[in-house]
């Protein structure tokens, strides 16, 4: 029997709220910067926690931070949760656990919200201390830069941050989380302003990359990740799984153009794992979960697109892609 229980992220108008993040702690301040301390933990289906690995494979901290990484597909299980199981005997090799939500249980024995990815966890007391996805990649681009790559770039210089964080913001609101806005409605009305207000950033977005390669300017910055990550998704997934049937990404000439651009370049189409994608959205993700309907995993898009020429270089006046 389905349940009427309304899902705790859904709001009396039907509108999806996100869970605020628990484990906020800043790094460089209330946790010390470490190369033996801390495990990244994230699923290659996850915008958020995709973004935090191309930030670390840019910046070359793959040596100052360990990464593990959980199912595309939830388990089995009575609860909301992320699982090792692509790992031998179902364990992280470093931690030793099942299930993402043990971290959290560690650090807080009441946590009782759903626990996410990305997470930054204490590799000795094996308990999450931050899982703070939206400030994360910044603090890899600043407090952690004693430990970058030599000659690493750039993705969030001084005199740009406000201007950053500024789109960031938007980004987020209607694009990054506005997908799910639309996917997790649970009211025709708070689907259509979801749609609406996706729909019209995107628009912006298509506009303003008329006339700048990336979002900045003619350097790749922590912006250009952010949207990335759901750009990457778009088609994918997130067109017929979360009902933004507008417009494909690929029917945006500078969106698209743009999202090949960065999928071309280190750092984004190779942390890109499409199929992982496609099992998480289509068959794993809790849009429905007391359906009981055979699940359906699309066979399309045709991904040879994302390697085809952009020609977006002629838009830039340096050779470089990155700032340093």
């Amino acid at each position: 029997m389905s349940s009427t229980k309304k899902p705790a992220e859904i709001s009396k108008d039907g509108s999806f709220k996100r869970q605020t993040n628990r484990f906020t702690a800043p790094f460089g301040e209330e946790l010390p910067i470490d190369t033996e301390k801390y495990r990244l933990i994230w699923s290659p289906a996850c915008p958020w926690a995709h973004r935090a690995v191309i930030v670390r494979r840019i910046l070359g901290l793959e040596d100052a931070i360990s990464l593990g990484t959980v199912s595309p597909m939830r388990p089995q299980i009575s609860r909301v949760d992320w699982e090792f199981s692509l790992d031998e005997d179902n364990q992280d090799p470093v931690l030793g656990i099942q299930y993402v939500s043990e971290v959290y249980l560690n650090a807080d024995p009441e946590y009782a919200g759903r626990p996410t990815v990305p997470v930054m966890v204490d590799v000795e007391e094996k308990k999450a201390v931050n899982n703070d996805y939206f400030h994360l990649t910044n603090y890899f681009e600043t407090v952690w830069s004693p430990f970058h790559k030599k000659g690493a770039p750039d993705l969030y210089p001084g005199d740009l941050r406000d201007a950053i964080d500024e789109l960031s913001d938007a980004i987020f609101h209607d694009i990054n989380n506005g997908v799910y806005k639309c996917g997790f409605a649970h009211s025709q009305a708070a689907y259509e302003e979801a749609f609406d207000r996706l729909f019209a950033r995107l628009d912006e977005l298509e506009e303003r990359l008329s006339h700048n390669r990336f979002l900045h300017g003619d350097y790749i910055t922590d912006s250009d990740v952010r949207l990335y990550t759901t750009l990457a998704r778009f088609d994918a997934a997130y067109y017929n799984g979360f009902r933004t049937n507008r417009n494909l990404i690929r029917e945006f000439p500078n969106l698209w153009g743009y999202a090949r651009d960065l999928y071309q370049t280190e750092g984004f189409g190779d942390t890109t794992d499409f199929d992982a994608i496609k099992q998480h959205y289509h068959l794993s993700i809790t849009i429905n979960p007391d359906s009981t309907e055979e699940k359906i995993l699309p066979k399309g898009p045709d991904l040879s697109v994302w390697e085809t020429p952009h020609n977006r270089e002629e838009m830039s006046n340096s050779k470089k892609m990155f700032r340093y």
